[in-house]
């Protein structure tokens, strides 16, 4: 573990009201999020001050910290500084002061924590899924071999067993046992509900409560139903039972209380729940295919700006798990991050100013390789004309993309390489057509941000050259 980052890991946690003032810390690919006691102790002035840090924003009740690309290792770091922070979360009275959170933010940023976790397990089981696409196109693997058994078996599982990742992810989110939480998830796709599930013979538990048979492979919306459901049984459990025998009866009754309501109640909720969504994926495909990733095209960057893009995201997901394939939120991304890259890169280069040169090369090339915040706080919020060409690039590009119908095949990262989980179906049109539409983003927004900067640079340079001139005159005296 790199060392380089423990004086800002440090600067961090001070300003941010030490310690005694943070119930909960973790991560996403560029920000780390705190739950803050009392948001009114951050020292805000003095942390967006500090070198390494992009910017500060307190979105549903979570105050962030924009660090980059890097912000694993920050968060180690930070990690070491915090140590245990369960007396904290004991001992927190709710949300930062005069700061509640309304319904809608709680939801996104409980998705958005929940599901964080699990990208890399997506990603890398989307890209296998990818490559092996590529090689049956390639005619490198028939589709009846062996090997491409064993190699989707690589990918698949993730998908499959997503509901015990998710339940897991969410127990841990939740602070009740992710273990219990797991083991719960596994009951639902244990071999032998799916055998009786194959059978489609009527189950009924004790004769009275009928099991509705619903295969749960790849369920989101039902899982997720069931661990909020577990939160407040083994929180109750818990309470009830003596700490003497607290050990055995609490994981014995949550199984056997949630096992009852995962199969019979919840389960077949979350199913018809997903049914509708599934409905809507469908009428979107038939009606509006263009719709999705136009609007996420347009304005992905005002969507990160907010966390709204947290409370999309997943739905590609559920799309995915659904019907093999994913337009809601995939190409959108990936032709905003393209846009970005781009605008960035010209911005680089018309510049005058040699830090703003670095922070827009840097970022314009992580921003095709998918990551945009450096881009979006370093570059386009302050000089604004970037971030416009951006959207209008996006937009463009989402337009050819949805009105080509291009999906992707498995989740992954939305920078380039991502282009690879286009194909599948035994065919690279769509993979064809993404491509086709980023070509289209990126001209656009290279194009729009390379003319509006003869206006803009031009003012930011004659200011320096007025300001230098200004230094070098002399006194008059």
């Amino acid at each position: 573990m790199s060392k380089q980052y423990a004086p800002l890991a440090a600067d961090i946690v001070r300003l941010v009201g030490g310690k005694a003032n943070i119930t909960e810390a973790y991560h996403c690919q560029t920000r780390l999020r705190f739950a803050l006691k009392d948001e009114s102790a951050v020292a805000l002035d003095e942390l967006n001050a500090t070198e390494g840090i992009a910017k500060t924003l307190s979105k549903g009740g979570v105050f962030q910290v924009v660090v980059g690309m890097h912000v694993k290792d920050v968060f180690d770091e930070v990690e070491r500084e915090l140590g245990d922070l369960s007396a904290n979360a004991k001992d927190d009275d709710g949300p930062a002061k005069g700061k509640r959170k309304n319904v809608g933010s709680a939801v996104i940023e409980f998705v958005s924590s929940v599901f964080q976790p699990l990208i890399p397990a997506l990603s890398g089981a989307g890209m296998v899924k990818a490559l092996l696409a590529l090689l049956v196109v390639l005619k490198v693997v028939n589709t009846g071999s062996q090997t491409y058994v064993l190699v989707n078996l690589f990918a698949d599982a993730v998908f499959y067993f997503l509901p015990v990742l998710l339940a897991f992810s969410a127990a841990q989110k939740l602070k009740i046992s992710p273990i219990l939480a797991a083991a719960v998830a596994a009951t639902m796709l244990h071999p032998n509900w799916v055998a009786l599930v194959t059978k489609k013979e009527p189950v009924s538990f004790f004769e009275i409560l009928p099991f509705p048979l619903v295969n749960y492979s790849g369920a989101v919306i039902p899982i997720i139903l069931v661990i909020f459901a577990q939160y407040y049984v083994e929180r109750s459990l818990t309470r009830v039972i003596p700490k003497s025998v607290n050990l055995v009866f609490v994981p014995m009754l949550t199984f056997l209380i949630m096992g009852t309501l995962a199969l019979g109640v919840l389960g077949p909720i979350g199913s018809i729940l997903s049914g509708y969504l599934g409905s809507f994926f469908t009428f979107l495909s038939t009606n509006a295919a263009w719709a999705p990733a136009l609007l996420v095209g347009a304005t992905l960057p005002v969507m990160v700006m907010f966390g709204l893009h947290n409370g999309i995201a997943p739905l590609g997901v559920v799309q995915l798990a659904q019907t093999g394939k994913e337009s809601i939120f995939g190409p959108g991304a990936l032709v905003s991050n393209i846009a970005m890259g781009a605008a960035s890169l010209v911005v680089a280069f018309r510049t005058k100013d040699k830090k703003t040169r670095q922070i827009a090369t840097a970022g314009g090339i992580t921003g095709l390789m998918g990551i945009t915040e450096p881009i979006l706080y370093g570059v386009a919020l302050p000089k604004r004309y970037p971030l416009i060409a951006a959207m209008i690039g996006g937009g463009a590009g989402g337009l050819y993309a949805g009105l080509s119908q291009a999906h992707r095949f498995a989740t992954g990262s939305s920078g380039l390489p991502a282009v690879l989980l286009y194909i599948g179906d035994n065919t690279l049109v769509n993979m064809i057509n993404i491509i086709i539409a980023l070509v289209i983003s990126a001209v656009v927004s290279a194009v729009l941000t390379f003319i509006l900067s003869f206006k803009f640079e031009k003012s930011a340079g004659e200011a320096t050259a007025a300001a230098d001139d200004a230094v070098a005159a002399p006194s008059g005296r």
